[in-house]
Protein backbone atom coordinates (compact mmCIF):
# COMPACT_ATOMS: atom_id res chain seq x y z
CA UNK A 1 0.00 0.00 0.00
CA UNK A 2 2.82 2.22 0.73
CA UNK A 3 3.97 1.88 -2.89
CA UNK A 4 0.45 2.70 -4.23
CA UNK A 5 0.44 5.91 -1.64
CA UNK A 6 3.84 7.09 -3.22
CA UNK A 7 2.40 6.88 -6.56
CA UNK A 8 -0.43 8.89 -5.90
CA UNK A 9 1.47 11.67 -4.07
CA UNK A 10 3.72 11.86 -7.77
CA UNK A 11 0.60 11.95 -9.45
CA UNK A 12 -1.61 14.88 -7.87
CA UNK A 13 1.76 17.14 -7.88
CA UNK A 14 1.44 16.64 -12.04
CA UNK A 15 -0.56 18.97 -14.39
CA UNK A 16 -3.00 15.58 -15.00
CA UNK A 17 -3.36 15.37 -11.14
CA UNK A 18 -4.64 18.38 -10.28
CA UNK A 19 -6.85 18.32 -13.02
CA UNK A 20 -8.51 14.94 -11.82
CA UNK A 21 -8.24 16.14 -8.52
CA UNK A 22 -9.96 19.53 -8.95
CA UNK A 23 -12.95 17.47 -11.12
CA UNK A 24 -13.46 14.78 -8.17
CA UNK A 25 -13.48 16.92 -5.60
CA UNK A 26 -16.15 19.59 -7.41
CA UNK A 27 -18.04 16.04 -6.97
CA UNK A 28 -17.19 15.33 -3.47
CA UNK A 29 -17.88 18.60 -2.29
CA UNK A 30 -21.42 17.76 -3.57
CA UNK A 31 -22.35 15.30 -0.95
CA UNK A 32 -20.68 17.16 1.94
CA UNK A 33 -21.00 20.85 1.26
CA UNK A 34 -18.30 22.49 3.76
CA UNK A 35 -21.05 25.28 4.42
CA UNK A 36 -23.19 23.25 6.48
CA UNK A 37 -23.87 24.40 9.70
CA UNK A 38 -24.37 22.31 13.04
CA UNK A 39 -21.25 21.05 15.31
CA UNK A 40 -18.21 20.49 13.60
CA UNK A 41 -17.53 16.98 12.18
CA UNK A 42 -14.83 14.42 13.02
CA UNK A 43 -13.61 13.20 9.20
CA UNK A 44 -10.96 10.48 8.62
CA UNK A 45 -9.96 9.76 5.13
CA UNK A 46 -8.30 6.36 4.34
CA UNK A 47 -6.18 4.97 1.38
CA UNK A 48 -4.76 8.51 -0.06
CA UNK A 49 -7.12 10.94 0.68
CA UNK A 50 -4.88 14.13 1.28
CA UNK A 51 -5.54 15.78 -1.68
CA UNK A 52 -9.61 16.16 -1.28
CA UNK A 53 -9.45 16.19 3.05
CA UNK A 54 -8.91 20.33 2.42
CA UNK A 55 -12.69 20.18 1.31
CA UNK A 56 -13.66 20.14 5.10
CA UNK A 57 -10.47 20.47 7.09
CA UNK A 58 -11.27 24.40 7.81
CA UNK A 59 -14.76 23.38 9.90
CA UNK A 60 -13.82 19.71 11.25
CA UNK A 61 -13.01 19.23 14.79
CA UNK A 62 -10.27 16.90 13.96
CA UNK A 63 -9.55 15.66 10.41
CA UNK A 64 -7.29 12.78 9.80
CA UNK A 65 -5.63 11.18 6.60
CA UNK A 66 -4.65 7.73 7.41
CA UNK A 67 -2.66 5.27 5.08
CA UNK A 68 -3.29 1.25 5.72
CA UNK A 69 0.36 -0.27 5.84
CA UNK A 70 1.87 -3.64 7.03
CA UNK A 71 3.94 -1.62 9.54
CA UNK A 72 1.46 0.54 11.48
CA UNK A 73 3.03 3.22 13.19
CA UNK A 74 -0.09 5.11 14.53
CA UNK A 75 -2.06 5.94 17.94
CA UNK A 76 -5.41 7.78 18.28
CA UNK A 77 -3.84 11.51 18.72
CA UNK A 78 -3.79 13.20 22.25
CA UNK A 79 -4.79 16.79 20.88
CA UNK A 80 -4.95 18.95 17.08
CA UNK A 81 -7.23 19.04 14.55
CA UNK A 82 -4.93 17.78 12.21
CA UNK A 83 -3.21 14.17 11.86
CA UNK A 84 -1.79 11.72 8.91
CA UNK A 85 -0.36 8.71 9.51
CA UNK A 86 -0.19 4.69 8.93
CA UNK A 87 -1.95 1.72 10.48
CA UNK A 88 -2.74 -1.69 9.40
CA UNK A 89 -6.11 -2.26 7.22
CA UNK A 90 -7.92 -4.68 10.07
CA UNK A 91 -6.90 -2.71 13.07
CA UNK A 92 -7.27 1.34 12.15
CA UNK A 93 -6.14 2.61 15.78
CA UNK A 94 -9.23 4.47 16.87
CA UNK A 95 -11.85 3.75 19.25
CA UNK A 96 -15.30 2.94 17.93
CA UNK A 97 -17.54 5.03 17.33
CA UNK A 98 -15.38 8.20 16.71
CA UNK A 99 -15.82 9.78 13.43
CA UNK A 100 -18.79 11.56 11.60
CA UNK A 101 -17.78 11.25 8.52
CA UNK A 102 -14.86 8.82 6.25
CA UNK A 103 -13.75 8.92 3.15
CA UNK A 104 -12.34 5.80 1.48
CA UNK A 105 -9.76 6.89 -2.02
CA UNK A 106 -6.97 4.84 -3.30
CA UNK A 107 -8.10 2.46 -0.85
CA UNK A 108 -10.63 -0.11 -1.53
CA UNK A 109 -9.17 -1.30 -5.36
CA UNK A 110 -5.57 -2.35 -3.49
CA UNK A 111 -6.61 -3.59 -0.11
CA UNK A 112 -5.26 -7.04 1.02
CA UNK A 113 -8.74 -7.57 2.53
CA UNK A 114 -11.51 -5.08 1.51
CA UNK A 115 -14.11 -6.78 3.58
CA UNK A 116 -12.12 -6.51 6.88
CA UNK A 117 -11.09 -3.13 5.93
CA UNK A 118 -15.00 -1.93 5.28
CA UNK A 119 -15.69 -3.50 8.92
CA UNK A 120 -13.02 -1.72 10.67
CA UNK A 121 -14.32 1.24 8.84
CA UNK A 122 -17.95 0.28 10.02
CA UNK A 123 -16.26 0.11 13.58
CA UNK A 124 -15.34 3.54 13.98
CA UNK A 125 -17.82 5.44 12.02
CA UNK A 126 -20.82 6.47 13.78
CA UNK A 127 -24.27 4.99 13.88
CA UNK A 128 -25.60 8.36 12.15
CA UNK A 129 -22.13 8.47 10.47
CA UNK A 130 -21.27 8.54 6.79
CA UNK A 131 -19.42 6.61 4.58
CA UNK A 132 -18.40 8.31 0.71
CA UNK A 133 -16.00 5.23 -1.65
CA UNK A 134 -14.34 6.55 -4.30
CA UNK A 135 -13.44 3.53 -6.21
CA UNK A 136 -11.90 3.21 -10.33
CA UNK A 137 -15.00 2.25 -12.38
CA UNK A 138 -14.12 -1.03 -14.48
CA UNK A 139 -15.44 0.20 -17.64
CA UNK A 140 -13.25 3.30 -17.66
CA UNK A 141 -9.83 4.19 -19.09
CA UNK A 142 -8.40 5.29 -16.15
CA UNK A 143 -8.60 1.91 -14.79
CA UNK A 144 -6.50 0.36 -17.50
CA UNK A 145 -3.74 2.96 -17.24
CA UNK A 146 -1.13 1.80 -14.37
CA UNK A 147 0.69 4.78 -14.33
CA UNK A 148 -1.91 6.35 -12.37
CA UNK A 149 -2.98 5.53 -9.22
CA UNK A 150 -6.07 5.00 -10.12
CA UNK A 151 -5.29 1.83 -12.43
CA UNK A 152 -3.77 0.06 -9.38
CA UNK A 153 -5.45 -3.04 -7.66
CA UNK A 154 -8.62 -4.43 -8.83
CA UNK A 155 -11.51 -1.95 -10.46
CA UNK A 156 -15.59 -2.35 -9.79
CA UNK A 157 -18.49 -1.93 -10.92
CA UNK A 158 -21.21 -0.30 -9.43
CA UNK A 159 -23.00 -3.45 -8.53
CA UNK A 160 -19.52 -4.95 -7.03
CA UNK A 161 -19.19 -1.79 -4.75
CA UNK A 162 -23.05 -2.14 -3.55
CA UNK A 163 -22.26 -5.93 -2.97
CA UNK A 164 -19.30 -5.34 -0.96
CA UNK A 165 -20.74 -2.02 0.82
CA UNK A 166 -23.83 -4.59 1.63
CA UNK A 167 -21.78 -7.34 3.24
CA UNK A 168 -20.00 -5.42 5.22
CA UNK A 169 -22.87 -4.05 7.27
CA UNK A 170 -23.39 -0.77 5.07
CA UNK A 171 -26.33 0.78 3.05
CA UNK A 172 -25.87 2.66 -0.36
CA UNK A 173 -27.98 5.89 -0.40
CA UNK A 174 -26.46 8.01 -2.89
CA UNK A 175 -24.12 7.13 -6.15
CA UNK A 176 -22.16 9.39 -8.52
CA UNK A 177 -19.30 9.38 -11.40
CA UNK A 178 -16.50 11.06 -11.87
CA UNK A 179 -13.15 11.70 -14.59
CA UNK A 180 -15.01 11.14 -18.20
CA UNK A 181 -12.23 13.01 -19.51
CA UNK A 182 -9.03 10.97 -21.24
CA UNK A 183 -6.49 9.98 -18.56
CA UNK A 184 -4.17 11.98 -20.81
CA UNK A 185 -0.57 14.31 -20.65
CA UNK A 186 -1.95 16.69 -23.08
CA UNK A 187 -2.77 20.59 -22.14
CA UNK A 188 -5.44 20.66 -24.95
CA UNK A 189 -7.79 18.11 -22.83
CA UNK A 190 -6.51 19.33 -19.53
CA UNK A 191 -8.53 22.79 -20.39
CA UNK A 192 -11.40 21.02 -21.69
CA UNK A 193 -11.74 19.02 -18.55
CA UNK A 194 -15.29 20.50 -18.00
CA UNK A 195 -16.29 19.58 -21.55
CA UNK A 196 -15.31 16.25 -21.31
CA UNK A 197 -17.06 16.19 -17.63
CA UNK A 198 -20.65 17.61 -18.92
CA UNK A 199 -20.41 15.19 -22.10
CA UNK A 200 -19.34 12.52 -20.68
CA UNK A 201 -22.38 12.19 -18.58
CA UNK A 202 -24.82 12.58 -21.13
CA UNK A 203 -23.16 10.99 -23.63
CA UNK A 204 -21.16 8.09 -22.03
CA UNK A 205 -22.29 7.83 -18.21
CA UNK A 206 -21.44 4.05 -17.52
CA UNK A 207 -17.60 5.07 -18.69
CA UNK A 208 -16.72 7.45 -15.84
CA UNK A 209 -13.03 6.78 -14.09
CA UNK A 210 -13.98 6.73 -10.75
CA UNK A 211 -17.57 5.31 -9.54
CA UNK A 212 -18.16 7.43 -5.82
CA UNK A 213 -20.63 5.77 -3.72
CA UNK A 214 -22.27 7.62 -0.12
CA UNK A 215 -23.05 4.69 2.28
CA UNK A 216 -24.68 4.51 6.05
CA UNK A 217 -24.29 1.83 8.59
CA UNK A 218 -26.76 -1.02 8.46
CA UNK A 219 -26.96 -0.75 12.57
CA UNK A 220 -29.85 -3.08 12.40
CA UNK A 221 -27.63 -6.00 10.52
CA UNK A 222 -25.24 -5.86 13.49
CA UNK A 223 -28.15 -6.95 16.48
CA UNK A 224 -28.34 -10.38 17.11
CA UNK A 225 -31.51 -11.56 16.72
CA UNK A 226 -33.36 -12.06 19.64
CA UNK A 227 -34.29 -15.43 20.68
CA UNK A 228 -38.16 -15.90 21.33
CA UNK A 229 -39.58 -18.62 23.57
CA UNK A 230 -41.26 -21.49 22.04
CA UNK A 231 -43.76 -22.95 23.98
CA UNK A 232 -44.79 -26.51 23.78
CA UNK A 233 -48.89 -26.84 22.13
CA UNK A 234 -50.68 -30.43 22.43
CA UNK A 235 -53.80 -30.75 20.31
CA UNK A 236 -56.13 -32.39 21.48
CA UNK A 237 -56.66 -36.11 19.30
CA UNK A 238 -60.14 -35.53 17.69
CA UNK A 239 -61.03 -39.45 17.38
Amino acid sequence: MLSETRMAAEFYATARGEVAAWLLRERLARFWPGEASGAPLSFLGVGHAAPYLDLWKPAARRCIALTPSPCPSARWPDGGASLSCAAEEDALPFPDLCFDRILLVHGLEVAENARRLLREIWRVLKDDGRLLVVAPNRRGMWAHLDSTPFGQGAPFSPRQIGRLLAASMFTVERRDTALYLPPSNLRLVHRSAALWEAGGRVLAPRFAGVIISEAVKDVYAALPVAVTSRRRVVLADAA
